[in-house]
């Protein structure tokens, strides 16, 4: 029973935060990608710079003597999101719309991103240096364990308070955008354009603040999965560099364009990273007296290694791409 209470910790809560900050990520991309028609690989950074706007805020309050119940990089979120969400939109300003109005190709916005990428790099390293920083260098990070009432249960359920946090917020923000893509005139709009710019444009919606608001909408998932994360592991200027392909998988994965998608695609690729990298031979244990005397469990049986689980979403995407390029909310053609 013990290995079974491992194999959860390991598999459906790490398969549950991992998945949490893919789709969130994921959400951000596909709009961007639904409305603009590019691949945004400037999300990732963007995360981490939500992430460090969290860290400064969350060490005012501390240098304030604000004290509360919660972790103070939860507390300043909603600061942090309103922050991010109006850098991203002077990001479009800046360094997409200029492109757009001069009737760029969507491989030029792509390479455009990609120099967004360095530049938020660059400045997060120019003020904050390549030091690895956490949220919790002056309040304790709290740990809760479940123990189970069954006898020889020794190992309890295991969870930190972040990664609570985390998945609340993912699904509280998943039935806001839910709410908002569906009931909203705005939202509306938003699918009207995600089909057709063309057909939403004559039919009088305002296209101008449809991107507006996407930016808003992707760069507030962004602070948020970006702190998120950090407050669940550590806080360094590549924090979300090095998960962009798994992002990106979970769009194309989901079906770029497609909101559900993505946030099925994120949790689908989560779990499938914490399922291959999990020990399977720690499940064979209690049956070893079962076994034939010729067969040994050996000591590790996990599919891939942890450092290339990366590989994982990879190969799912490639699978993807060769069967069905919609995905599975039938998106855009990859």
């Amino acid at each position: 029973m013990n290995d079974f209470i491992f194999f959860f910790n390991q598999v459906v809560i790490g398969g549950a935060v991992l998945g949490s900050i893919y789709a969130l990520g994921a959400i951000g991309i596909t709009l961007i990608f639904g409305i603009l028609r590019f691949a945004h690989f400037a999300h990732g950074d963007m995360m981490t710079m939500g992430a460090f706007f969290a860290f400064v805020l969350a060490g005012l309050f501390a240098g304030m003597g604000i004290v509360t119940p919660v972790p103070t990089g939860f507390l300043v979120l909603p600061i942090a999101m309103v922050i991010a969400a109006a850098v991203a939109v002077g990001i479009d300003k800046g360094f997409y719309a200029p492109l757009r109005a001069r009737g760029a190709r969507p491989v030029t916005l792509l390479i455009a991103s990609i120099g967004v990428t360095m530049m938020i790099q660059g400045l997060i390293r120019l003020f904050f240096g390549v030091e690895t920083r956490t949220f919790f260098e002056t309040e304790p990070k709290r740990l809760f364990r479940i123990e189970l009432p069954f006898e020889g249960v020794t190992r309890p359920i295991s969870f930190t308070e972040p990664q609570v946090y985390l998945i609340v917020l993912t699904l509280i923000a998943v039935i806001a955008l839910h709410f908002f893509l569906t009931r909203s005139r705005l939202g509306k709009g938003m699918r009207a354009m995600a089909d057709n710019p063309d057909l939403a444009q004559v039919s009088g919606i305002n296209t101008r603040l449809v991107v507006r608001v996407t930016w808003i909408i992707a760069g507030a998932l962004a602070c948020m999965a970006g702190t998120m994360l950090a407050l669940d592991v550590t806080l360094k200027p590549d924090l979300a560099f090095n998960i962009i392909l798994p992002i990106f998988a979970a769009a194309i994965v989901g079906g770029l364009g497609q909101a559900y998608g993505a946030i099925a695609g994120g949790f689908l690729i989560g779990f499938a990273e914490t399922l291959a990298v999990f020990n399977w031979s720690v499940l064979l244990r209690p049956f070893r007296d079962n076994l034939p005397e010729w067969f040994e469990i050996p000591g590790s049986l996990s599919l891939v290694q942890s450092e290339y689980k990366l590989t994982v979403a990879f190969i799912i995407l490639v699978v993807v791409l060769l069967i069905r390029p919609t995905g599975i909310f039938k998106g855009a053609s990859t």
